[in-house]
């Protein structure tokens, strides 16, 4: 006769200090859990919920500069180092651990427009409006105490004098390059005082330039006569050229003020448009956009990828900043605060868990990428009690009420306003649209999708 017993191993149940959790063996068939659906849901707008309670997304300001903030970099080989132009032509370098100044860079006699770091992070490079372009020796991390009676000023290692202002400068990604954006779009060498290189199409002036990370030799420009414009290095002319259209609306421009490629698809960039929109472009096929992203209700006046090409963010003349993910049409988050006023500049840092803003006021602002995010050291339990809710509420998201809670932001009353108007406006313009293609000859006003609408040509 055979008989079945019930044997039990007393350390699958049972606690090995009083303090941990008890072991629950839990029988996963569906059947037995007719409310599984039900209590998934509840938590996960629970979980939403409380995203929404503890997003506590601004963390710090940076004070120090005297003048409005024209333009930002970051070092790509420290994590902590932040650099800062103004218009009254003082730099900054910030150490974001410290919250602190490490050196001020005094010299330029205008408005500082451009600023970027060499390959091995030695290197500051800079230019404005008075027509120099200065490179400057960079602090190593830790090896200056930051304290008030130091000494932070530097002098410059050499200046070039050019013909007209300088507008932008970018950093090749490996190499000894450097580009600079005004009249035309000029090449430098460190070790030479004259560009050794020079490009021009057209008469327009050239106000961003940014080089691809995945091929050194390529760079990616944009005019004021709504143009964006590729070059080669390796080549004595301009590569492509796209030419926006220009819009009806009076309210609305089609000048490109930023660029930046995607690090993680090298083929990709996102370009900050006057329109309030930004446009994603593939440079191997540049007469649609990829994406179109909407939801600012002024031009905006910059723009940078996060390192893992998932989102990028963007600054505006509105006083916001939004980030975006790559592929969507609407920002996922919205930052503001009361004294914060037009963005000129934005950061995402070398990690992507901070972005840095720059505005009119002054200051530099630092701000979580995730608004909700808890901070400092995270046990095992919390972290994953964090998973789980990012699953549930990824699960349920599609729900009416989960999704209501996820897309609703709380904006300032004057763009809120804004963003009524601007909707009436362009349903307006919709309408007459509609009109015009209704009272016309069958197929002579065909429908174009946004993401070629306003697109005039591309010149090869």
């Amino acid at each position: 006769m055979r008989i079945r017993t019930i044997s039990r191993q007393p350390e699958q149940f049972t606690r090995e200090r009083s303090n941990d959790l008890r072991k629950v063996h839990r029988n996963y068939e569906p059947s037995l859990h007719p409310l599984a659906n039900a209590t998934g849901y509840s938590r996960a707008l629970t979980a939403v919920k409380l995203d929404k309670i503890f997003a506590r997304p601004f963390m710090h300001d940076l004070s120090g500069h005297m003048d409005s903030i024209s333009c930002m970099t970051k070092n790509q080989n420290h994590l902590k180092d932040i650099f800062s132009g103004a218009m009254d032509g003082e730099i900054r370098h910030w150490d974001l651990a410290s919250r602190k100044t490490v050196r001020q860079f005094h010299g330029h006699q205008g408005a500082v427009r451009g600023l970027t770091t060499s390959t091995d992070g030695r290197i500051l490079v800079s230019c404005g409006t008075d027509c120099t372009v200065r490179l400057w020796s960079v602090p190593v991390a830790g090896g200056m105490e930051l304290n008030d009676s130091f000494d932070h000023s530097s002098e410059p290692l050499a200046i070039y004098v050019g013909k007209n202002a300088f507008w932008a400068v970018d950093h090749q990604w490996d190499g000894r390059h450097f580009a600079t954006a005004g009249a035309q779009v000029d090449i430098w060498d460190h070790n030479r005082s004259e560009p050794i290189n020079s490009f021009e199409w057209g008469k327009d002036t050239v106000t961003s330039v940014r080089f691809n990370p995945g091929e050194p030799d390529l760079l990616a420009t944009s005019s004021s006569d709504r143009s964006i414009t590729l070059y080669d290095l390796r080549l004595s002319t301009p590569v492509r050229k796209l030419i926006m259209k220009r819009c009806r609306l009076v309210f609305l421009q089609t000048k490109t003020n930023s660029i930046c490629w995607n690090p993680m698809e090298p083929m990709n960039f996102t370009a900050a448009n006057e329109d309030c929109n930004c446009y994603s472009y593939d440079a191997r096929k540049l007469n649609e956009a990829k994406c179109v992203h909407k939801d600012h209700v002024s031009a905006v006046m910059d723009i940078d990828y996060s390192p893992t090409g998932k989102e990028f963010v963007t600054g505006s003349y509105d006083r916001t900043v939004r980030i975006f993910r790559y592929n969507g049409g609407h920002s996922r988050e919205i930052y503001h605060t009361k004294r914060m006023q037009r963005v000129f500049s934005v950061k995402f840092t070398c990690d992507g868990s901070y972005v840095v803003s720059g505005s009119d006021d002054t200051n530099l602002r630092l701000w979580k990428a995730k608004a909700s995010e808890q901070m400092g050291v995270i046990i095992g339990r919390e972290r994953r009690n964090h998973e789980l809710k990012e699953a549930l509420i990824k699960q349920y998201q599609h729900l009416p009420e989960v999704n209501r809670v996820i897309r609703h932001r709380h904006l300032p009353k004057p763009i809120y306003k804004a963003r009524i108007l601007r909707r009436i406006m362009l349903e307006a313009e919709r309408r007459k649209d509609q009109n015009r293609r209704a009272h016309s000859a069958p197929g002579s006003m065909p429908v174009q999708p946004m993401r070629k609408k306003r697109i005039a040509a591309e010149i090869e």
